[in-house]
């Protein structure tokens, strides 16, 4: 290497113009900085949508239903950008919440906390929530879970899928709801962790069976069905981990198929969070790292913006949008023949 081939790509300022969001970012991706990332987050994700070969999952965590976020992310779904939703269960119940008409209020982190209790109000950081309307979705939650088959062993898309239809027939938006119509699965690796943890505890008509290996057996045949797939995490948690497992079972079950050694990565991957991998978590973990796993690809790209995700998330799909893609969409209808015979 030469010394002047460090001078080959240089960084071009930004100048003040008129011009779209999309271009904005295609000038930021020739800066430095979380700029340049959020910049390459874009490129990548554009290449993503227009390749039809690829099945699309998301890892969704963090309090994104709360802050606003998850119509964008119902939108995805409606328009066939998203194949495959895996979601703490915080993001597919409190989107429920506001889609009961309940809202979230602009509060502030500088607040008396012991009043917030008092006055039965649960705050999420500098916005809170009704505790006793939260209570009416929980029970909403629980009812829903007492009317299911107590002899069926569930998948937690299989229970999502049925959570979508009952709100559907509610008139309830969600992104369960959103995920029904539109036949998307959505995977809850960690649901009990959430409002559906104290929804069934408190059902009166008994608790149903969720199997998490059921889960991954049919997050597995997907991976299977699919030609590539491509990873986009909003935070990174249990959702991000199980994502990327995908890649490494299916490379698994294929070097036992063929006798050869196999590796399947996900050919793109984008992720925007603020954990960072000095402390060696998978939530911070790097692509670099995940490269090493045989998780990763470089072939389509993958990029990492280390940013809040209420800022990166809608300036980036809004970019998108305006360049107007089509995607065909993925059919994994079997993830729900089982609930639909009954």
């Amino acid at each position: 290497m030469k010394r002047e081939d460090f001078f080959k790509e240089t960084v071009k300022p930004i100048e003040i113009k008129p011009r779209s969001i999309s271009e904005l970012l295609e000038a930021m991706a020739e800066t430095s900085f979380q700029g340049r990332k959020l910049g390459e987050v874009y490129r990548v994700w554009k290449n993503m949508v227009s390749d039809n070969d690829v099945t699309i999952l998301m890892g969704l965590t963090g309090s994104m239903s709360t802050a606003g976020m998850w119509k964008i992310v119902g939108q995805l779904i409606d328009d066939n950008f998203l194949d495959v939703l895996v979601s703490s269960g915080a993001n597919i119940s409190e989107d429920i919440y506001a889609g009961m008409g309940f809202p979230y209020g602009k509060g502030s982190p500088l607040v008396d906390d012991e009043l917030l209790l008092k006055y039965k109000i649960d705050r999420y950081y500098d916005e809170w929530a009704d505790e006793y309307k939260y209570r009416e979705m929980e029970k909403l939650l629980s009812d829903f879970i007492g009317s299911l088959n107590k002899d069926h062993i569930y998948s937690t898309a299989e229970l999502m899928y049925l959570l979508g239809k009952h709100l559907d027939k509610s008139g309830i938006d969600s992104l369960a709801t959103r995920a029904y119509r539109k036949r998307v699965p959505i995977f809850s690796p960690a649901i009990m962790d959430s409002s559906y943890g104290i929804a069934a505890v408190l059902s009166e008509k008994g608790r149903i069976v969720l199997d998490q290996f059921k889960d991954f057996e049919q997050m597995t045949k997907i991976a299977l069905k699919s030609d590539d797939t491509a990873v986009i995490y909003i935070g990174g948690g249990v959702p991000k981990d199980t994502i990327q497992l995908m890649a490494v079972i299916k490379a698994l079950l294929l070097e036992k198929q063929t006798g050869k050694e196999i590796v399947k990565p996900h050919k793109y991957a984008i992720q925007i969070t603020t954990d960072s991998p000095q402390w060696g978590g998978l939530s911070g973990a790097t692509f670099e790292e995940a490269i090493s796993w045989g998780k990763i690809s470089k072939e389509g790209g993958n990029a990492v913006c280390y940013c809040d995700a209420t800022i990166a998330l809608p300036i980036v799909i809004h970019a998108l949008y305006e360049k107007k893609p089509k995607r065909v969409k993925k059919n994994f209808d079997f993830v729900f023949e089982e609930v639909e015979k009954g």
